[in-house]
Order: C-alpha cells, then structure tokens, then sequence
C-alpha cells in the first residue's frame, strides 16, 4: 500500500522516514521529495508497505505525529493517473462508449417492442382508460 506523508520537516532524511515506518511493520521503499533545483526536500515524501493491516497501523499511528517540529500528515496515497493514454486512445473509448449506448438504445426498444406482443405474436390491443369512481358521503 502507497503511503502519502506530508508537511514534513525540510531537515527529514530518507531514513529517519524509513525508521519511523519501520517500527510498525515491513517497508517495500520510502522516498522524500526533492526539489531538483535546490537540492532540499519540498516538504512531503512517500512510504510503500506491502501488508495493508501493517500500513493502516503505521497511518493511525504516525498520523499527527511532530517529527522536527512539523506535525506530519499520513494517508493512503491516490492512484497515479496513467501516463501513457495517448488522446487516439481517448477518442477510440469514447466512439466504443457512444456505440455501447446505441446499442443499449436498440436492446431497450427491442424489448418495448416485444413487450406489445401477445404470446401468440399478436399485437396488443389499446388500453381502456382508468376510472375512478366518486365516493359520496
């Protein structure tokens, strides 16, 4: 499981994050975010854990927690988007999208069509309009 921490001190190493994490079970990788022009953390980093019990004792835990005067955020990262959907890839699922729906379309006036139908085949007759009768008191 994909752990997001953020608001980390900027003076947080890799393995002090890694420490922390470790004392609550197994960790695959724990990365913090570098700034590529100053060299310097930018403030978050992540943690991947494969047993999800283990990761979700480790966010309860840490969650909140000060670690160099900066009050930690941790939660189960979001799925990255796709990078590699390419806009022909776009196009092609929304023209098969529309073609499901005509095709949905054609079922559903299909089965109104057998609905109308008697069981020998024949067509139904017109309904009879409802009445109500008045109560009189």
């Amino acid at each position: 499981m994909k752990i997001l921490v953020r608001n980390l001190s900027r003076d947080v190493t890799e393995a002090e994050l890694l420490a922390l994490f470790e004392a609550h079970g197994r960790v695959q990788s724990c990365t913090v975010v570098m700034d590529q022009a100053t060299g310097g953390s930018k403030g978050f980093g992540f943690a991947n854990m494969p047993v999800p019990h283990e990761a979700k004792k480790a966010m309860h835990a840490l969650n909140g927690m000060s670690v160099k005067g900066s009050k930690m955020r941790v939660k189960k990262a979001d799925p990255a988007p796709k990078k590699d959907e390419t806009p022909e890839e776009d196009a092609s699922a929304v023209r098969s999208e529309a073609s499901a729906v005509d095709a949905a379309a054609q079922a559903t006036e299909e089965a109104a069509a057998r609905a109308k139908l008697k069981k020998d085949g024949s067509a139904l007759g017109m309904k009879k309009p409802r009445t109500f009768r008045k109560t009189t008191k």
